[in-house]
C-alpha cells in the first residue's frame, strides 16, 4: 500500500510504501520532551520504502540534540516535523511522524507510548538498524510518485 504523508504547508512531502492492505501500523509515542512538544508519533517497518521530496530545502530546519544520532526534519514555514533519519554506517533510516500521514485510517494505528531513557548509543543504533526504515531515498523537487503529495504553496 503507498501511504502519502506531507508536512501542514506541504514543503516536506514522503510517499512511504507499506506491505499490507490495510497495513497494521506501530505508533509509537516518544516521551522525550521534544516529541511530546512537536506531536512527535513515529512508525517505521524495516521492509517499507521511503521516498521524500522538499520543495524548498530553505525552509526545512534539521535538528539533532541529545546523543546527535538522529535528525529531526522541521518545516520552518508551518513547524511540522514529518520525518527523522539517522544515518548508520553510510546507510540512511528514517521514522514517520503518524500524525502528517494523508490516507490512513485511524483505525490502522496501534498507538503506544515508548521511553529510550537510558538507552545507550550501540543500543539504540542497533535498534534503529532493526526497526526503522531501511530504503530511504530523498527525490529531487515534487518527484513523487502521489501527485497529491507534491508541495503546494501556503
Amino acid at each position: 500500500m503507498l501511504i502519502a504523508g506531507k508536512c501542514h504547508c506541504g514543503n516536506i512531502a514522503f510517499d512511504l510504501e507499506w506491505e499490507g492492505d490495510p497495513p497494521e501500523i506501530p505508533a509509537r509515542a516518544c516521551g522525550c520532551s521534544f516529541c511530546i512538544k512537536h506531536g512527535g508519533v513515529w512508525t517505521s517497518n524495516p521492509k517499507a520504502r521511503l521516498a521524500v521530496a522538499v520543495g524548498d530545502a530553505a525552509l526545512v530546519s534539521k535538528y539533532a540534540f541529545g546523543t546527535r544520532t538522529a535528525t529531526f526534519h522541521v518545516c520552518s514555514r508551518c513547524g511540522a516535523v514529518p520525518l527523522v533519519t539517522s544515518e548508520i554506517a553510510n546507510r540512511l533510516y528514517a521514522v514517520v511522524n503518524v500524525n502528517v500521514l494523508e490516507n490512513v485510517d485511524a483505525s490502522w494505528l496501534r498507538r503506544a507510548p515508548v521511553s529510550f531513557e537510558g538507552e545507550d548509543v550501540e543500543s539504540r543504533l542497533a535498534r534503529r538498524t532493526r526497526n526503522w526504515i531501511a530504503d530511504v531515498r530523498f527525490v529531487a523537487g515534487q518527484n513523487l510518485t502521489t501527485p497529491a503529495l507534491r508541495a503546494t504553496p501556503p
